[in-house]
């Protein structure tokens, strides 16, 4: 399995995430083409080796004249349509990191993601951070992407509403959910767009992985740090871990004054919202009465998507969050032919293991009413259509690095400083390059 590991020892910004891609050999080439594509005038992608803290790292800075556009996230995404050179996947990529600082910026001035104005995320270096840093994992094609717990700095910074406490507003709602570090350097370690681009490409946080490693990049940062190189490392190699298992946040709240239709409907929207399953066991709540523990499997990138759901729909006053690690059968739909005709279902199955084969109960019952047969004559049909392939590991088509994932990396990976002007304004501080 491609794996890529991000050590963030002193946190991440969007200059050092490029660089770090650089850095491990994404062609720059390819991300200048992808940026110019967009018709930025006098911008220019530059890269150079520099030493911090006696290491070696590509450090990467944007030419481009004097602007002061504040960007909404309509003008952003009309950049990306004229990129002609940006393929479809990055796009969708870049539009989720963007959508991620719109949501959290949207969040903190309580205003919607149309409404708010880009800042610094919004300037032109920022841009193209991202739009290359989307660029140059695309290219990686990594199946999964591992990062350490992330470090914000301390102290307080200056922003466009006067000074604030790191991190900043914007900063700390994308990084909700997210484990942090304690790193003591007094300055601003994690910016705006380096944790938008956590919450959106990461899959699960950890230590690093056993893997084989085959690239190890290493982007800079501005600012220098007594006793520490301001680095951010990017590992790219193979997991040795089994791809038999996966990391899944289980959610957890007590509910012993909810009737059982707003369960269920509760239920119904937190399935369509992404959940990986929702179930309630009944339970015994105090002062004796009787209730349910409704329960919410879910990814990395949903589960702040999740609780907010669960608080506006339950009101209840506490969710518990244990994250778990689960042995999984590798899955994709397939369909197989009965004798009434074809009914989709999921074929499963692990490392050196036969495969198994479950059909979709919505298309028996389709089925079983057009034939006016049995239900289990339909059930039966199915599995006997099925025809395993013995003794092979396939690679399903969907069990490749998933960026709505599953990253929100919301990806919940939902992504949301105050304003006292007469418009909405979303930013976070002047700089996002001067870590």
């Amino acid at each position: 399995m491609r794996t890529v590991y991000l050590d963030c020892s002193t946190g991440i910004s969007g200059d050092m995430t490029l660089g770090a891609l650089i850095d491990a050999g994404v062609d720059i080439e390819l991300i200048r083409s992808g940026i110019d594509s967009m018709g930025l005038d006098g911008v220019r992608l530059e890269c150079q080796t520099v030493v911090k803290g006696g290491f070696r790292a590509t450090h990467v800075h944007v030419e481009h004249p004097q602007q002061h556009a504040h960007r909404h996230l309509s003008d952003i995404e009309s950049l990306l349509d004229r990129g002609d050179r940006i393929t479809a996947s990055q796009k969708t990529l870049a539009r989720e990191i963007f959508t991620a600082v719109a949501t959290a910026e949207a969040r903190v001035h309580g205003s919607t993601i149309d409404q708010v104005h880009f800042h610094e995320v919004g300037a032109i270096d920022s841009i193209v951070d991202i739009v290359g840093a989307a660029i140059g994992f695309d290219l990686l094609g990594a199946d999964t992407i591992v990062c350490s717990p992330i470090p914000t700095g301390r102290g307080q910074i200056h922003i466009d509403h006067g000074i604030c406490t790191v991190p900043a507003p914007g900063t700390a709602e994308l990084l909700k959910g997210i484990p942090l570090v304690d790193v003591p350097i007094e300055a601003e370690l994690t910016t705006p767009t380096g944790a938008a681009i956590v919450r959106t490409v990461v899959d699960r946080f950890a230590s690093l992985p056993e893997m084989t490693i085959e690239q190890i990049g290493y982007g800079a940062g501005t600012k220098d740090f007594p006793q520490r190189a301001n680095l951010l490392r990017l590992f790219v190699g193979t997991a040795t871990i089994s791809p038999d298992t996966d990391r899944v946040w289980l959610l957890e709240t007590n509910l012993d004054d909810v009737p059982g239709e707003t369960i269920g409907y509760v239920r119904t929207r937190l399935l369509e919202a992404g959940a990986l399953d929702v179930f309630a066991v009944a339970a015994q709540m105090k002062k004796d009465r009787p209730g349910v523990v409704l329960s919410v499997l879910c990814r990395q990138a949903d589960q702040e998507r999740m609780e907010s759901i669960l608080f506006d729909e339950t009101a209840t006053f506490g969710i518990r969050r244990h994250l778990l690690e689960r042995s999984v059968r590798l899955r994709e739909s397939t369909i197989v032919e009965t004798p009434w005709g074809p009914v989709a279902g999921k074929r499963g199955w692990r490392s050196g293991e036969r495969e198994v084969f479950t059909p979709e109960f919505e298309d028996c019952a389709r089925v079983a009413a057009a034939a006016g047969i049995p239900l289990r004559d339909v059930y039966r049909a199915a599995n006997a259509a099925f025809i395993p392939a013995p003794n092979q590991s396939p690679t399903p088509a969907n069990h490749s690095h998933d960026h709505s994932h599953d990253h929100s990396h919301d990806h919940s990976h939902d992504h949301s400083h105050d304003h006292d002007h007469d418009h909405d304004h979303s930013h976070d501080h002047d700089h996002d390059h001067d870590q």
